[in-house]
């Protein structure tokens, strides 16, 4: 049987390292989307999952660190190539925070389960979330796809996401105001706006670590 040349190896490689962070960014994707879920539609089953989401990701990102590590010693990667395996390793740790940032979400939704949130507040954490979302998949798909245009976009949406917040914080602070009762629980939505808002950071930081990656220069 012919050996395989040391390039078809080293290509080989770096497929089976893109596959992984697809995989890493299908897990991180899945635990957003349900700890926006369960937040309004309690779900202990779900909560599991994202938990165990969280764990998973964590350990893949341990074990990312080891295969980067290796390609590198080994193949001696130079150029555009060297810069993806680096760019994996920093997207790798921001997935993990990603989902750790789930997993609060998912926590948060335990302290509210009983809670009738007022629709106002409830209105901007969903027009939020979602939002968010779109900037989580965007980042993913910006880094896998290795596109620049997308990067663009997710620049655009995290200044949206800032607004969007500070938006949120108000109209949280004036329902404290206009509902004393509702102060103890209102505060955990204060704590969900502000994991939205780093997810939407580490989503943004995604994207510019594509466009060094490609371009070898940092995004303006």
């Amino acid at each position: 049987m012919a050996k395989k040349s040391p390039r078809i190896f080293f290509r080989k490689r770096l497929k089976e390292l893109r596959d992984y962070m697809e995989e890493m960014g299908k897990y991180t994707l899945e635990a957003y989307k349900d700890s926006i879920d369960v937040l309004f539609n309690y779900d202990e089953e779900k909560i599991a999952t994202i938990m165990d989401i969280n764990e998973k990701v964590d350990r893949m990102n341990y074990l990312l660190e080891q295969k980067t590590m290796s390609i590198i010693a080994s193949e001696q990667p130079v150029a555009r190539d060297l810069r993806f395996i680096e760019a994996s390793i920093k997207v790798g740790s921001h997935f993990k925070r990603m989902t750790g940032l789930a997993s609060n979400i998912a926590e948060v939704s335990k302290q509210i389960k009983d809670e009738k949130i007022p629709e106002t507040p409830k209105k901007d954490i969903e027009h939020m979330a979602d939002l968010v979302g779109s900037m989580v998949s965007k980042s993913i798909t910006s880094f896998l796809n290795q596109d620049v245009e997308t990067v663009r976009e997710l620049h655009h949406d995290d200044d949206e996401v800032d607004d969007l917040f500070d938006t949120t914080l108000r109209d949280i602070t004036e329902s404290m105001f206009d509902e004393k009762d509702a102060i103890y629980y209102m505060v955990y939505l204060l704590f969900v706006a502000r994991f939205l808002e780093r997810i939407a950071d580490r989503s943004e930081s995604i994207g510019n670590r594509t466009v060094f990656m490609i371009t070898c220069e940092q995004p303006i």
